[in-house]
């Protein structure tokens, strides 16, 4: 990214030597992320960093250690993550052009063939699972599911409103049917995405250019709402319709989309004191090195299976279309095949 609201630039780097705590990875497969979207667009803020690469969620494997480096060993297969996990933590790396100039990158960027990661953002996986669907792994699924587990520790039985099913909103219905919610609900404006969360799970839809939303959850829930909202389209009346979906005495709206630098949402505060409840999650509140861990033995032994979330593979050259069709809605979860 060299500059706010244009294309991507793909260029020849030279890697820089390894420092203690760090790691090469060869990227197999790296997931497109609203994050990257809000970064390219501006939505984020000033970015005082540019040039810079981009990408926080994906797979491969362990070309070579740095100095100080114990958790991964060359060969090993490995989720990389923007949660920070167990291990050495080195905020940053820097590539250098053949003109000698720089270009940052942080403890993580996975939009390239090879990449300097810090060994905090690397979770080894055994070799069996696919790296196309490891690659979920790193953002999509411990961020979702890890709402619907760790944030809002669905249980069975539990009634949940799912708003925007893009690739969160889809990896948070994956983690309530695995927690067996009784009623899971997906809300989109594209038919195609709701189509596909009824695939992966959700028990009910609501088309939000086709019906008024929190009547028609209030329809389903026999007008009590729902136990659980996960917001995960990034929209402030959204967010605060998730919030009034939830029921009183207990209900808990969970936020994860991302507003526009300086966006505000509101909330009648009698909704509190009727005891709904709104909280943010930083990433699902996953510890990386145990839950991804956990989802990685789920994809190996068939309990889980995310090829459904993979709507569209793209090459690296197609970078800026994979953001172009995220912004419009047309994928679940897109990856990047690299190499």
């Amino acid at each position: 990214m060299t500059e706010t609201n244009k294309p991507l630039q793909i260029e020849e780097l030279t890697l820089p030597m390894l420092k203690a705590g760090q790691v090469l990875v060869k990227i197999a497969y790296s997931g497109v992320c609203h994050t990257q979207l809000n970064e390219v667009n501006g939505s984020k803020g000033e970015d005082k960093f540019l040039p810079h690469t981009l990408g926080h969620e994906g797979a491969g494997t362990i070309e070579a250690i740095g100095p100080e480096v114990t958790k991964v060993r060359e060969g090993d297969s490995v989720v990389l993550t923007w949660i920070k996990g167990a291990g050495l933590d080195v905020p940053s790396a820097s590539y250098t052009r053949d003109d000698g100039s720089t270009v940052n990158s942080g403890a993580i960027s996975t939009f390239m063939e090879r990449a300097v990661i810090s060994e905090n953002r690397v979770v080894p996986i055994p070799n069996g699972p696919s790296l196309r669907e490891s690659s979920l792994l790193g953002c999509a699924i411990p961020t979702g599911a890890g709402i619907a587990i760790n944030t809002a520790q669905v249980k069975q039985g539990s009634i949940v409103a799912i708003f925007g099913v893009g690739g969160i909103g889809l990896s948070a219905i994956i983690g309530c049917k695995l927690r067996q919610a009784k009623t899971i609900i997906a809300i989109d404006i594209f038919d195609h995405k709701l189509e596909l969360a009824m695939k992966v799970g959700a028990t009910h839809q609501i088309n939000g250019k086709k019906q008024d939303i929190l009547p028609a959850i209030m329809e389903i829930t026999k007008q009590k709402g729902v136990d659980f909202s996960i917001e995960a389209s990034g929209i402030g009346k959204i967010m605060e319709t998730a919030f009034q979906a939830v029921c009183d005495n207990g209900g808990l709206c969970i936020i994860a989309g991302n507003l526009p630098k300086g966006e505000k949402i509101a909330v009648d505060p009698f909704d509190l004191i009727k005891g709904k409840r709104i909280v943010g999650t930083w990433g699902g509140e996953t510890q990386p090195d145990k839950d991804i861990s956990m989802y990685a033995n789920l994809l190996q032994s068939g309990d889980l299976d995310l090829n459904p979330l993979i709507t569209n593979v793209y090459s690296l050259s197609e970078i800026n279309e994979a953001l172009s069709d995220l912004s419009n809605g047309k994928v679940g979860r897109g990856l990047v095949k690299l190499g």
